[in-house]
């Protein structure tokens, strides 16, 4: 209790300090009234309307869009003890359109959903299965009856005619947030969209949906990770729902759900005065939240009890856990820390980034970069009303978990002694402050940290949120180690993820579903009323690259320059035509540079030398691209560059580096084999390339052991000879950028040919084939893939479209047909890919990731849409319509006018292509589209499938096409 008092003094006193600089004031403005703080670089507005909705504005005129959230102040923590997973069925629900727009029929519609109500009600109270079995196929039946009368995905087809990118939403413990990322001209159109969709939600083609959730949840029962935060939290948490209910729900709970409590929760939680309307982008607040007051003033507040669960009690004693899966080994330590906005919790967070930044944290030099361990991290996972102070590691080949753990507590020791370089706090703050800085660009990145303001204390300690770097920059070595003592002892849940069968896992059944009617084509009344709102027009802008690129010389280098004049950050390429195709051994001389040190410098001061000056550099090297990258504060360029070239100019040798490293080489090599994710990837090159493909053709094991430091160091001594461009992105003018990197970029007086590049022919499908890789799991994962024809940019915009009107996002005929007709997958997509270069073929990818058991119906599924294209007179317009206005909203700026102009290049175009595809739109027809789907219909794909064969009948692949069983050997080539 004394130190609970001695912490109030000082955040007291430490927060009095700031509060002359960013302080809460309140204005008038266009009859409004909102409030604001001072110094604020977002310049957010906070309202308060009379029905009590919070509205949220910050704007941003960088391009002509608006980033938006829709909030409520509830979760999974709400759900009831017998509904888990409620509130994440409710988010689906409320893209289902209301009693105006996803129906026909409302009228012939409602006794039908009535019906299927009831009957939802009488089936969570059944026990005996064959009881259950009829009555879902009751359910079944009348619920593809109530379907004629129901328009599928109305709602994302007034998001596509609006111009919406990012139709999306998320449940979590506190929250339900509704994410649209929308065209500026289309405020009024969106707004009377949001105002009818939570006027009075429908929760119509509910089954298909639950469908969609249980395959949620089974995707959830392979993600280890999962498993591990589970476990952790349930021991962190035994009173707080942050660890006795999970917001997708129990399987049980999943089986047996209620409508009815669903539209109880609904008409509870969301209200007014606890839902945000969070906006950041182009616009006129003034006008905006007059706009958003008339739309929503028909919401009528609501009193409810919110969330509030006793306090935990403090934990005591170490827990220990184990948790089984086929990915790779890890240890984890999580503690339990306070709420948001606590000075605590602040401390913590600045504890965090001591242990681990990245680049010069405990953990980053002490474990990672002197290699003692394959990898290890510390971050603060913060909620409302706790937080989880997370560590975590992976092992080098025959090193124990409990030796993790041993090595991960002894570097939060000496946080907890204060042993530890005191500049490292000063550095932090200034990094922090760079990102800061690098985030106020995006409209995202605001609307994520009002957001999160908003659901945590609905934006009230907001003025704490914009002081935070003041305020971590007055943290002392001495409150660190008092913190850290007092939240960080034998309090621990400690969870080994082992690698093993997970005997515990049960699966939600797939139950008997008729595919119900979408009514693809057809549109309700006010839809079309919708579509009637005028909308002005917002003229496309196209990068003129002769005058918005300057180019220049240096030394014998070409430069290409575009000056920032919005800040002070800067960003530096050194861009070479060469990559692992042309010499297999340069990625890994630049992992080995990371552990190399200088004639002056160790690499841990490296480390720490570029962090201390907030500056980062790295190394890409992609097949046939290499790109040296270095960024930071202009103020600090002279030193960044100059211990960059002086680290590649003079690296030493270091045989103990290199012996540890191609150990964690090989290690990370078998990690690889046990990630369904990179299996998949080695697939899906194997179907494109054929049996020696990118994927595979690295360096074999014994090649690996048999690298020298004195290659891997020459490489790094020459890189700088061969030929590269200099690319620049700051805000020297182009004079005094050009001085300064002749002074300190080391130039030969001629550059060196390349290597010669190792040629990947693409592969022809001549007949259907399955890649099969086994690998434990519930789900399985289904690609399409068939390499079509060359190149031809004549064909661009027809892609674009018939992509927007096939497979692309939740209005595509893909999404509706096996998603929300069929209930085959929670996702599914299909399009044409271009390629990054003209030499290189347009190929077709499709994808379905679903229960094992639903493997045959989700193949048959794809085919018949790969076989027959739909044809919706009304999708097709909808589908031109959206690339047309992305197109118009669409910016590029600052250095991604270097970026795009190189990738046009590689193209075949010195000009802006987006130009020409913009003109070519209006001739497209939906004959167009059809001729596009022919080189897709009634042709042979490679299937790669990655499933357990314990669970995918090998018989049924046979079917589909000549099977290959591939080993983790042929797959990956080593």
């Amino acid at each position: 209790m004394k130190y609970f008092i001695f912490s109030l003094v000082i955040i007291c006193s430490s927060f009095t300090l700031s509060a002359q600089k960013y302080e809460w004031k309140q204005a008038t403005s266009n009859g409004y009234t909102y409030k604001y703080v001072t110094n604020d670089p977002m310049k957010a507005r906070f309202y308060t309307l009379k029905n009590g909705l919070t509205v949220i504005l910050s704007e941003n005129h960088k391009e002509p869009r608006i980033a938006v959230n829709i909030a409520v102040r509830t979760g999974s923590n709400n759900d009831p003890r017998d509904h888990t997973g409620l509130a994440h069925y409710l988010e689906h629900l409320l893209f289902k359109g209301t009693d105006k727009f996803g129906t026909l029929n409302w009228a012939k519609e409602k006794p039908f959903l009535d019906s299927i109500t009831n009957l939802f009600e009488q089936y969570g109270h059944l026990t005996d299965s064959s009881e259950r079995r009829k009555m879902y196929q009751q359910i079944d039946r009348i619920s593809g009856e109530a379907s004629h009368y129901s328009i599928a995905n109305e709602y994302d087809k007034l998001m596509k005619d609006i111009g919406s990118q990012g139709t999306n939403a998320h449940t979590w413990y506190e929250e339900t947030v509704y994410e649209e990322d929308i065209p500026s001209n289309s405020l009024d159109k969106f707004l009377t969209i949001e105002a009818e969709r939570f006027r009075k939600p429908v929760f119509r083609l509910f089954h298909t949906e639950l469908e969609a959730v249980y395959e949620e949840k089974n995707r959830t029962l392979d993600n280890d990770g999962n498993k591990v935060a589970e476990v952790m939290n349930y021991h962190l948490f035994p009173t707080n729902n942050y660890g006795q209910q999970t917001t997708i729900g129990t399987i049980e709970n999943l089986k047996n759900p209620s409508l009815k409590a669903i539209t109880k929760y609904y008409n509870t939680y969301y209200v007014p005065n606890n839902m945000g309307i969070i906006m950041a982008g182009d616009f006129n607040s003034d006008e905006l939240i007059k706009k958003i007051d008339q739309q929503f003033k028909y919401m009528q507040p609501k009193s409810f009890h919110p969330y509030a669960p006793a306090p935990e009690k403090p934990i005591t004693t170490i827990t220990e856990e184990e948790v089984y899966g086929p990915s790779a080994e890890s240890v984890h330590i999580g503690f339990r820390t306070p709420a948001s906005n606590t000075y605590d919790a602040l401390v913590l967070l600045t504890i965090s980034k001591i242990l681990s930044n990245g680049s010069a944290g405990l953990l980053d030099i002490n474990l990672n970069q002197n290699q003692k361990v394959q990898n290890s991290g510390a971050y603060l996972d913060q909620n409302k009303d706790y937080g989880v102070f997370n560590l975590v590691a992976t092992p080098k080949e025959g090193q124990s978990l409990d030796t993790l753990k041993a090595l991960l507590l002894e570097q939060l020791g000496k946080i907890r002694s204060g042993d530890f370089d005191e500049t490292l706090l000063k550095a932090i703050v200034a990094n922090d402050k760079l990102d800061n800085l690098k985030g106020m660009e995006s409209n995202a990145n605001r609307l994520n940290s009002l957001m999160n303001s908003f659901i945590r204390n609905k934006g009230e300690k907001w003025n704490d949120n914009v002081a935070k770097d003041e305020e971590m920059a007055k943290i002392s070595v001495a409150e660190i180690e008092k913190i850290a003592n007092e939240y960080f002892g034998n309090n621990y849940v400690l969870v080994y993820k082992r690698k093993g069968e997970d005997k515990n896992i049960v699966k939600v059944v797939k139950p008997a579903i008729t595919p119900v009617e979408t009514n693809r084509g057809r549109s309700s009344a006010f839809v079309q009323r919708v579509e009637q709102l005028p909308v002005s027009n917002i003229k496309p802008e196209w990068v003129n690259y002769e005058t918005a690129i300057t180019r220049s010389k240096a030394g014998i280098a070409d430069v290409l320059y575009v000056q920032n004049k919005d800040n002070e950050l800067f960003n530096l390429n050194y861009r070479f035509d060469m990559g692992s195709w042309n010499d297999k051994l340069l990625s890994y001389a630049v992992a080995y540079l990371d552990f190399l040190s200088t004639d002056k410098m160790s690499a841990q001061q490296m480390s720490k030398a570029f962090y201390d000056i907030a500056c980062k550099y790295s190394i890409n090297v992609s097949g046939e691209t290499t790109t040296v990258s270095i960024s930071g504060l202009q103020e600090n360029f002279d030193k960044a560059v100059s211990l960059f070239e002086n680290l590649m100019a003079n690296c030493k040798p270091d045989e103990n580096a290199l012996k540890a490293l191609k150990g964690r080489f090989l290690k990370s090599r078998a990690n690889n084999k046990l990630n369904k994710t990179v299996i998949a990837r080695g697939l899906m090159a194997y179907a494109q390339y054929g049996e020696h493909n990118p994927f595979n053709s690295g360096i074999s094991d014994e090649e690996l052991q048999n690298l020298t430091s004195a290659e891997l160091v020459n490489e790094l001594h020459n890189l700088f000879n061969y030929k590269h461009t200099i690319t620049y992105y700051g805000p020297l003018s182009i004079a005094n950028f050009t001085t300064a990197i002749r002074k300190e970029h080391r130039l030969p007086q001629q550059f060196v040919s390349y290597p010669q590049k190792e040629i990947f022919t693409f592969a022809s499908q001549d007949s259907n084939k399955v890649l099969f890789a086994d690998y434990d799991m519930v789900q399985s994962e289904i690609y399409w893939i068939r390499n079509i024809k060359p190149y031809n940019f004549s064909q661009e915009a027809t892609i674009d479209v018939f992509n927007n009107y096939f497979g692309a996002g939740m209005g595509g005929v893909v999404f509706q047909t096996i998603r929300e007709s069929k209930a085959l997958a929670y996702s599914t997509a299909a399009f044409y890919r271009i390629p990054a270069k003209k030499e290189d073929p347009f190929s077709a990818i499709a994808y379905v990731g679903c229960q094992a058991d639903k493997l045959n119906e989700a193949v048959a599924g794809m085919n018949e849409l790969l076989n027959d294209l739909p044809d919706s007179k009304q999708g097709f317009a909808l589908a031109k319509a959206g690339v047309r206005k992305d197109l118009e909203t669409q910016r590029i700026v600052n250095d991604g006018i270097i970026s795009s102009y190189l990738d046009d290049e590689k193209l075949g175009f010195n000009t802006d292509k987006r130009e020409q595809i913009y003109d070519a739109l209006p001739k497209i027809t939906f004959d167009d589209l059809k001729q596009l789907h022919q080189d897709l219909s009634g042709k042979p794909y490679t299937y790669c499938i990655v499933g357990s064969d314990k669970k995918i009948d090998m018989k049924d692949l046979g079917k589909i096409g000549e099977v290959q069983k591939l080993s983790m050997k042929e797959i990956f080539g080593y």
